[in-house]
C-alpha cells in the first residue's frame, strides 16, 4: 500500500532539508590515521548533531560514544513482540577529493542537457557518459559546486534515516517494530565496524550505502590487502656497476608485470583486479600497497599465488634483492551469509515495490559495514541511497532519490512488524 500523499510531502521535505545540512559539514576520514577511531576529530561535529536531533524525535537509549559511533533506539509501536531490526549510515566521507566547504546547488527541473558546474576548470555532468541521467529528466537534481565531492555517501542514507524516524513521530500510525540506529565512523577506510557495540544493533540490520534508487545488494567483493616492500642495495651511482640494486626500478618493472587486463580501469561487473594504491621509497627500501578483488575467494587466492611466483621470480633475477610481502584479508563477500537469510532480502524487495520502485538486485564492485556485521553474526545487505558518481567532484543525486529510500525504510519497518517474532 502507498503511503498517503502528506507522508510522502513530510519525507520529501525532511530527508531534503537534512541532508542539504549534513553535506556542509566536514566529516572527511583519513586513511593515514586508520589505527585510531575516529581517524578525524572532525567526524564528531555531525555526529553530536545527529546525537541531538534523534533525542529530539524522542528516540531512546540514544548515545555518541567515545569512538563517534552514535546509537539510538526507537520502541515498536505494534502489540506484539517483533525482532529488533536496524538501519546503519555512516558519517564520514572519502578523501579522494575535497569534503571541506560543500556548497549544495539544486538544479531545477533538470531538462537532459550536460549539468555544467562553475568550478576552475568545469567539471561537466553528461547524459552520454551517466545514462542514468536520462532517467531523472524533469526532476530536481543536486550537485556540490565542482570543487569538492558531494557527500551523498553517506549523508544521503542519514538523511534518509532521519526523515523516517521523523515521520514515525509525526504519523503515529505507521506500524514499525523496534528499530536501531547506528551512525559509524571511518567506514570509507574499512574501519566502520572496528569499535561497534553489537548488542546495540538490530538482530538483522541494513546499511543505507547504496547507489541508484531500487538497488538492494546481498554481495560484495572478497577483499584482501597486500602490502609488498622492495630491499635493495644502494651504491654511489658512480660506481653502481654490478652492484647497486635499485628498489625503486625494480618495484616498478615488478608493477609493470601485474596483468594490466586485472586492472579497475579494464574491468567491470563479475571481473576481479589487482590495483596498486601508490607507492613510495629510495633505491635502498621501495614500498607499494595493493587491494586485490574478487566476489570469489578462490580467485583471490589464486592472484596471491601469483604474486609469490613473481616474487620469486624477481628474487632468482635479482640476486641481492629481497621482496617481503604482508597479505590481509580484509572482508569477504556478504552473500555467504545472507544466502542463510533469505527473509532478510525478501522483505526488503517487498518493501522496494511497495515504494512504487523497480527493484535492482545487485552487487557492490566494493565493500559497506555490512559485509563485515555479517562475518560478525549480523546479517546486513545494503539498501540504496540513491546517489550516484560517488567519491568524486561529479557526485549528484536526484531529490526524489531521497524521498524513496525514506519511503523505503518506511515500508520495511512495517513488514519486519507483521512479522513478529521468528
Amino acid at each position: 500500500m502507498s503511503l498517503k500523499p502528506e507522508t510522502r510531502d513530510f519525507l520529501q521535505k525532511e530527508s531534503l532539508e537534512r541532508f542539504l545540512h549534513y553535506v556542509t559539514i566536514h566529516t572527511t576520514s583519513d586513511d593515514e590515521k586508520a589505527g585510531k577511531t575516529p581517524s578525524t576529530e572532525r567526524q564528531f561535529d555531525l555526529a553530536k548533531i545527529l546525537r541531538d536531533e534523534l533525542k529530539e524525535l524522542g528516540l531512546e537509549k540514544v548515545e555518541l560514544d567515545e569512538y563517534c559511533y552514535v546509537y539510538a533506539t526507537l520502541p515498536s509501536n505494534v502489540d506484539k513482540n517483533t525482532v529488533p531490526i536496524g538501519f546503519i549510515a555512516h558519517i564520514d566521507t572519502s578523501n579522494a577529493v575535497s569534503g571541506e566547504n560543500v556548497k549544495p546547488i539544486i538544479h531545477k527541473n533538470y531538462d537532459g542537457s550536460d549539468i555544467v558546474l562553475s568550478a576552475d576548470p568545469a567539471v561537466v555532468i553528461s547524459p552520454s557518459d551517466v545514462p542514468y541521467l536520462k532517467k531523472v529528466v524533469g526532476e530536481n537534481i543536486i550537485t556540490a559546486s565542482g570543487d569538492t565531492l558531494l557527500g551523498a555517501d553517506d549523508k544521503a542514507g542519514i538523511a534518509e534515516i532521519m526523515a523516517a524516524m521523523a515521520a514515525f513521530k509525526k504519523f503515529p500510525q505507521l506500524k514499525h517494530g523496534e528499530i536501531r540506529i547506528c551512525f559509524t565512523p571511518d567506514e570509507e577506510i574499512g574501519m566502520g565496524t572496528a569499535k561497534i557495540t553489537l548488542d546495540k544493533l538490530g538482530k538483522y540490520c541494513y546499511t543505507v550505502d547504496g547507489s541508484e534508487p531500487g538497488e538492494i545488494e546481498n554481495e560484495c567483493f572478497d577483499a584482501y590487502m597486500v602490502e609488498l616492500t622492495f630491499n635493495g642495495v644502494n651504491v654511489h651511482p658512480g660506481f653502481a656497476k654490478n652492484k647497486m640494486t635499485n628498489a625503486v626500478n625494480i618495484a616498478g618493472r615488478y608493477l609493470a608485470d601485474l596483468p594490466e587486463w586485472e586492472s579497475p580501469e579494464h574491468t567491470e561487473k563479475r571481473e576481479g583486479f589487482y590495483h596498486p594504491m601508490g607507492i613510495s621509497g629510495n633505491v635502498e627500501k621501495c614500498s607499494f600497497k595493493m587491494i586485490v578483488r574478487d566476489f570469489e575467494n578462490q580467485a583471490n587466492l589464486t592472484r596471491i599465488e601469483a604474486l609469490k611466483k613473481l616474487n620469486a621470480a624477481y628474487e632468482a633475477r635479482y640476486p641481492n634483492l629481497k621482496i617481503e610481502m604482508e597479505v590481509k584479508h580484509q572482508y569477504q563477500n556478504m552473500r555467504e551469509v545472507l544466502d542463510n537469510y533469505p527473509e532478510v532480502i525478501e522483505l526488503a524487495v517487498k518493501a522496494i515495490e511497495l515504494s512504487e520502485i523497480k527493484v535492482i538486485q545487485n552487487y557492490i564492485r566494493g565493500g559497506t559495514d555490512g559485509s563485515r556485521l555479517c562475518q560478525m553474526g549480523i546479517p546486513t545487505p545494503n539498501l540504496f541511497a540513491g546517489g550516484m558518481l560517488f567519491h568524486g567532484k561529479k557526485e549528484f543525486i536526484a531529490e526524489s532519490s531521497l524521498r524513496k529510500a525514506a519511503e523505503t525504510i518506511i515500508h520495511l519497518s512495517a513488514l519486519w512488524a507483521d512479522k513478529g517474532t521468528d
